[in-house]
């Protein structure tokens, strides 16, 4: 039996939280090379508080969270030295800065990034507040992507955006992946981020309540929604 590749990015028994108060527990979940893990959960269910913690911007409460199999400390050793991109929900463009600057400030080279997705080279010279959603989306995930990094977090990539443009981006995170890196990625609409996916895993309530394959995923994804992805408002 053939034994994949060792986890790059790992979470134990991770609790997570604001103000010392958890509202996330005991979550288990790796990221390895080569694959898209996404992380399915209804409003409020702790997606975008985990992916927060296991990025540094949140300490974590309890557990541990792992890179290359050594414990992260402090700040997640500053993004563990380059080697994990973040695109955050709220698109991270600087609206006064042309696409071109916006690129230029980010860890790769503009070159890549273009060559990653090059529907933005006619808009090099255009300010970044003047974009649709989903080009801002589009110049927020090909500046994370441009650095090649080890594992890239990103959160809700689909929000608001037309269906073209969500598979276009997915696309782009299957492309990343099939390059070697690893990917977590924190959706609401499952069937989109399934249609990529390698692995999911199910966040109700703070706590993970079912995890597996994505084609496991998308054959039983009528009981999953019905189950577990119903609406649910916390914070």
């Amino acid at each position: 039996m053939s034994v994949g590749p060792s986890p790059v990015l790992q979470a134990r028994n991770l609790s997570a939280g604001y103000r010392r108060v958890p509202c996330v527990w005991d979550v288990d979940l790796d990221v390895r090379p080569g694959e898209i893990v996404v992380l399915l959960g209804p409003n409020g269910a702790g997606k975008t508080t985990t992916l927060l913690t296991l990025s540094g911007a949140l300490p974590a409460l309890g557990g541990e969270i792992r890179w290359r199999g050594e414990p992260t400390r402090g700040a997640l050793h500053h993004r563990v030295r380059g080697g994990l991109g973040v695109v955050p929900e709220e698109r991270s463009v600087i609206s006064r800065l042309s696409v071109r600057d916006n690129l230029r400030i980010g860890p790769g080279p503009v070159e890549r990034a273009l060559e990653l997705f090059p529907e933005l080279e006619r808009l090099l010279r255009r300010r970044a507040g003047l974009l649709s959603g989903g080009e801002q989306q589009m110049l927020s995930t090909a500046r994370a992507l441009a650095a090649e990094p080890a594992v890239l977090l990103a959160d809700e990539l689909s929000l608001g955006l037309a269906p073209q443009i969500v598979t276009r981006l997915m696309r782009a995170l299957r492309e990343a992946a099939d390059r070697g890196a690893g990917v977590l990625l924190v959706e609401q609409h499952a069937r989109q981020a399934l249609a990529v996916a390698d692995r999911a895993f199910v966040l109700r309530r703070g706590r993970v309540v079912w995890s597996g394959s994505a084609a496991e995923a998308r054959r039983d994804l009528r009981r999953i929604e019905g189950a577990y992805l119903g609406g649910e408002h916390a914070a």
